[in-house]
């Protein structure tokens, strides 16, 4: 039995207990009376805004010096990182130049030290990439919060129905939209005059992160 079932079983055991007091009583039964009809949902008019919410977060000027950032703090990693490539490059080279006259000794013995400086490599890039996306979706994560107050304010504000998250469209669910109905960089200078952060500097070319071992993904967290 569901929930109404029940209230309306009380009611009903409510009301007949009520009545048989009234009758031993002699006191008269209360009086039902007929509820109104509940008035029919009205429809209104649907305004909706679509928003690319994870672009917009890197698109602010906190979330630009976020990554900045994260960037920076890995540069030396990189750097260690850029430095082994080189090397285990300049190894590969060596031996494909090699004179057909080595024993097969020295090369088994080079390709030895190629095949466990390439295991480095790649053990060294999987662990900075991986450190580097838990910094970024770490520092992702802070700003998301605060860009997702200023999409609520937004969207109200503006008489918004209906808001929908369009970052990550795997199953193309939005195939069309009328352009004014983006709100990302509205939303991305809204916050941005209300958080005061100042738009950081270029990126220099070397602040990049580590070599990827594989694309990194983030999440993006729905606004809350």
């Amino acid at each position: 039995m569901n929930r109404t079932l029940v209230l309306v079983s009380a009611l009903g055991v409510g009301l007949t207990t009520a009545a048989g007091v009234a009758q031993t009583t002699g006191a008269p039964a209360p009086a039902t009376t007929t509820p109104a009809a509940a008035a029919a949902p009205q429809a209104i008019p649907a305004k909706i805004a679509l928003v690319a919410f994870e672009q917009a977060v890197f698109a602010t000027n906190e979330g630009q010096k976020a990554v900045q950032d994260v960037q920076k703090k890995y540069e030396p990693k990189k750097s260690q990182i850029d430095a082994l490539a080189a090397e285990v490059e300049s190894l590969k080279k060596q031996l494909q130049s090699a004179p057909a006259t080595m024993s097969d000794d020295e090369r088994a013995s080079r390709m030895k030290a190629i095949d466990t400086k390439e295991k480095q490599l790649n053990r060294d890039a999987e662990d900075a990439t991986n450190a580097y996306n838990a910094d970024l979706q770490e520092a992702f994560g802070k700003v998301a919060q605060k860009v997702s107050v200023t999409l609520k304010s937004f969207v109200a504000e503006n008489g918004f129905t209906l808001l929908l998250d369009v970052s990550n469209q795997q199953n193309n669910i939005i195939m069309w939209a009328v352009p004014s109905t983006d709100v990302t960089q509205a939303v991305v200078n809204a916050y941005n005059a209300s958080s005061g952060v100042a738009a950081p500097p270029p990126s220099a070319p070397s602040a990049a992160r580590p070599r990827p071992a594989t694309t990194p993904k983030t999440a993006t967290p729905a606004p809350k």
